[in-house]
């Protein structure tokens, strides 16, 4: 699969979203706003279950790993090892960041 959108594409197209929402609300959401058809066919690759906002539907999505997550090779490392929700990618299982990018974040 060719992934040619990004989560904040995705995230992008679901702005007046009034969330809980579920996946053919948030599809025909995005089409009511323009999304594009590569937005769109990411929120038909989801789950079909309730999403309470933007995050969860963001780390549902399938997109390019590198594409604009912003996760660590020590947070990636992290989700391959954590569980996720059946059918999640790996690579959009929530982590926290490692307790010295957290620091580092501070000082900055």
């Amino acid at each position: 699969m060719s992934h040619t959108t990004s989560a904040r594409e995705v995230v992008d197209a679901i702005k007046g979203v009034d969330f809980p929402a579920g996946k053919d609300d948030l599809i025909r959401a995005a089409r009511e706003a323009g999304a594009s058809q590569d937005a769109v066919a990411a929120l038909r690759g989801i789950p079909p279950e309730s999403y309470a906002n933007r995050e969860e539907v963001a780390r549902s999505v399938r997109v390019d790993p590198a594409s604009d997550l912003g996760t660590s090779a020590a947070q990636r490392a992290e989700q391959a090892r954590a569980g996720g929700k059946p059918g999640q990618s790996q690579h959009l299982r929530e982590v926290p960041k490692p307790p010295v990018e957290e620091e580092l974040d501070r000082d900055r």
